[in-house]
């Protein structure tokens, strides 16, 4: 019931249907990587899932935010089905991605934000090497690039209520790591890939 309202009240305010472009819904296992403007980035990629993959789809959450305080934690993981991460640099690159690589064993699939971090740009900024590492230790698990259009706009940096802008949430082509392709030039692709969606 409130997945269904939480649907409702985020396309009402700021749009976010989605656009296939080169790739359509499937159960098959993903990782889903797409630019990061806003809070309500990760709603708005849920929202736009038709709503039987809602439940094996994980958004990866920074830890810091959303899991502190009750409300937040329980929008994030309760609701969202998030898996939060420790951002805080003091956990080796094993730990940071267990509770990700656990969901990948399951079958299940996420949705990251490689820049790590917000960006205000239109365009996504550096990609950090999470998004390899997990794409080298599961081959089995589609790459698909997300374009998130207006959220920066919509919900920016200290605001409490968004701004009514239409946004808009373009998934890309599939793709994948190639074998032997070294680690900044599959970054350098996958950020690419975005990039075109924009």
């Amino acid at each position: 019931m409130i997945d269904h309202l939480l649907v409702g009240l985020t396309r009402f305010l700021v749009g976010g249907r989605p656009e296939w472009i080169g790739s359509q819904p499937t159960t098959r296992q993903r990782i889903y990587f797409a630019n990061h403007g806003s809070h309500l980035d990760t709603i708005l990629i849920w929202a736009a899932l038709p709503k039987p993959l809602r439940a094996t789809t994980h958004p990866v959450a920074a830890a810091d935010y959303w899991g502190r305080g009750k409300l937040r934690r329980r929008i994030a993981v309760g609701l969202l089905n998030s898996v939060l991460v420790d951002r805080s640099g003091r956990a080796a690159k094993d730990e940071l991605l267990e509770p990700l690589e656990a969901e990948l064993r399951r079958g299940h699939s996420l949705v990251i934000f490689p820049e790590g971090t917000r960006g205000q740009d239109v365009l996504p900024g550096p990609f950090k090497s999470g998004l390899y590492w997990l794409a080298r230790a599961h081959p089995q698990a589609e790459l698909v690039p997300v374009y998130l259009g207006n959220l920066a706009r919509a919900f920016p940096r200290g605001a409490y209520l968004p701004v009514p802008i239409s946004c808009h949430v373009r998934f890309g082509a599939g793709m994948r790591l190639e074998e032997g392709e070294a680690k900044e030039a599959f970054l350098t692709r996958a950020r690419d890939a975005v990039a075109a969606l924009a």
